[in-house]
């Protein structure tokens, strides 16, 4: 039974500057350049296609792509109409994952304080921006961010499921719905999973939980089987493809192995040691209500993990419960450990700001030389423009972290708080810094552009050999520029090819317009060919 003094909330100042703090982690880099090859192009593509028409059937440039259901790519398209009226479509609509991870953020926190009190409920948002795994995918465009906020609201349900099983029923329901319809079946698993599990105990045997499963069934059902339903009155074959992609998540597909281990130990810092540590300090209550909650949902999404090659996008729903973990423990550290945990974040992110500013200043200046040539080397042709407002918000970053340094009061959630800072001002220096020459190698604008200029306004069937999905959303995105596969391209006069730089230019039958590629690509190029009369 929690005291009411861990109960209390945080004080007022904490929570608001945490939130703020949360707000700038969701903004910085969602905005502000273009669709990035893999994911962000490709789920890009998706809501683009919808914005155009398309909101049934998830397309990429026209092609039928049903791997994820679509509540993503709907709430991206809806974004993009709504704040493309002063963004950039793509920007705007990426901020459906600043939404959907702030729903996350604010759902973690509020589940934390429930089960254990107000320290777990400030720790909980701040140890998730602060977690590295979380990093890239919460600021692409990435259905996964709509599941896992989706897994964050199952796990508050079950959490409310003790006290109120109906209503902890219908909110779990709720959770499970925007799950499957945001990455399948195979996130419902685990949810499911979890709380079948969780019926072996006596905190959710309750004399209404059937009450509550019927609740729960009917409210996850009624979100999720709309779509499919009218998928199948539509496109039976559609619904074929897709739930044949859907079967097949579910089986095993990968296999424990090194490159599991090393994503989990980098991807999970530090919310991995930290809830290994609320597990030995609750070693003696290992029955306790919260504790099973926790570790039950962390078992099963590890083991979705563990059964898909290894990438950031399966391993983010384990990060949930592992989050909560982390915050139970965040603020019980031991001195020795509080004070090393404090020391190398402070350490590491003044040292990473640092060159940040250093690479910045060489991009702008020329020198260091030495520096300069490094990145100048990867993007050929690139050239830094000095903006004011960026070069005043990175300074106001730079004090604000040595000003959290200096002047942070001590608490129980010290560490953690200042390792939010830390990782976030530097991954706000890399966006306000950086940002445009990272953006000048990763887009395919002007590769899109050069294309487009030799095929002129109206080049009729455009074939495509060895085109990748990002590649194929991007210049549909850019230019307009829509392939066909081999099985429809026999009346095309052109086609475009994507290859290696070492590869034999030569194509019977076909003539050679055009190479190009993204700036400093030396593993890619694409080629434009011209039917030989």
């Amino acid at each position: 039974m929690q005291t009411l003094i861990e109960r209390a909330p945080a004080p007022l100042l904490a929570r608001r500057v945490a939130w703020i703090l949360c707000a700038i982690w969701l903004v910085a880099g969602v905005v502000g350049h273009d669709p990035w090859k893999v994911d962000d192009a490709l789920h890009l593509g998706v809501a683009w296609g919808m914005a155009d028409g398309s909101w049934l059937v998830p397309r990429i440039a026209g092609d039928p792509w049903l791997v994820t259901p679509p509540l993503y790519h709907w709430v991206a398209a809806l974004c993009g109409k709504i704040f493309g009226i002063v963004l950039p479509w793509h920007d705007a609509a990426r901020l459906a994952s600043a939404m959907f991870g702030g729903l996350y953020l604010i759902v973690i926190s509020r589940t934390a304080y429930r089960l254990n009190g107000g320290s777990a409920a400030l720790a909980a948002p701040l140890l998730a921006i602060g977690t590295l795994g979380m990093l890239v995918p919460l600021h692409d465009a990435q259905p996964a961010v709509a599941a896992i906020a989706g897994f964050a609201i199952t796990l508050r349900g079950l959490a409310i499921w003790q006290q109120h099983a109906t209503r902890g029923g219908a909110i779990f329901g709720t959770g499970l719905g925007i799950s499957f319809l945001a990455a399948g079946s195979d996130i419902a698993a685990i949810e499911l999973a979890t709380a079948l599990t969780l019926m072996l105990h006596s905190g959710w045997r309750r004399r209404d939980s059937l009450k509550a499963w019927l609740i729960a069934l009917g409210i996850g059902l009624a979100l999720a089987l709309p779509w499919p339903l009218l998928l199948w009155q539509q496109a039976p074959s559609l619904l074929d493809l897709w739930w044949s992609a859907e079967q097949a998540s579910l089986g095993f597909r990968g296999g424990l192995g090194v490159n599991h281990l090393e994503m989990l130990a980098w991807a999970a810092w530090p919310v991995l040691p930290l809830a290994l540590w609320a597990l030995w300090l609750e070693r003696h209550n290992p029955l306790l209500a919260q504790n099973v909650l926790m570790l039950t949902a962390a078992v099963w999404a590890l083991l979705l993990f563990l059964a898909d090659s290894p990438k950031p996008a399966t391993l983010l729903p384990a990060l949930v419960p592992l989050t909560l973990l982390a915050a139970a423990a965040a603020a019980r550290l031991r001195r020795g450990a509080a004070n090393a945990f404090d020391w190398f974040g402070m350490m590491t992110f003044s040292l990473v700001a640092g060159l940040i500013w250093l690479g910045g200043i060489a991009m702008l200046t020329g020198e260091p030389a030495r520096v300069a040539k490094n990145f100048s080397k990867p993007a050929p042709g690139f050239v830094a423009e000095a903006h004011p407002a960026a070069i005043l918000l990175a300074i106001a970053a730079t004090v604000a972290w040595i000003t959290v340094m200096l002047r942070t009061p001590r608490s129980p959630w010290r560490a953690a708080a200042r390792w939010s800072v830390g990782l976030t001002t530097i991954w706000v220096l890399l966006m306000l810094l950086w940002l445009p020459w990272i953006d000048y190698g990763k887009t395919y604008r002007d590769a899109s552009a050069d294309l487009r200029k030799v095929l002129g306004a109206n080049p009729g069937c455009v074939a495509r050999r060895g085109l990748g999905l990002a590649q194929r959303a991007s210049l549909d995105y850019f230019n307009g520029i829509r392939t066909v596969g081999a099985n429809r391209a026999a009346g095309c006069r052109h086609m475009i090819v994507q290859t290696s730089p070492g590869a034999e230019r030569d194509v019977p039958g076909w003539t050679l317009l055009k190479e190009t590629s993204r700036h400093g690509d030396k593993g890619e190029r694409l080629r434009l060919y011209r039917r030989a009369e």
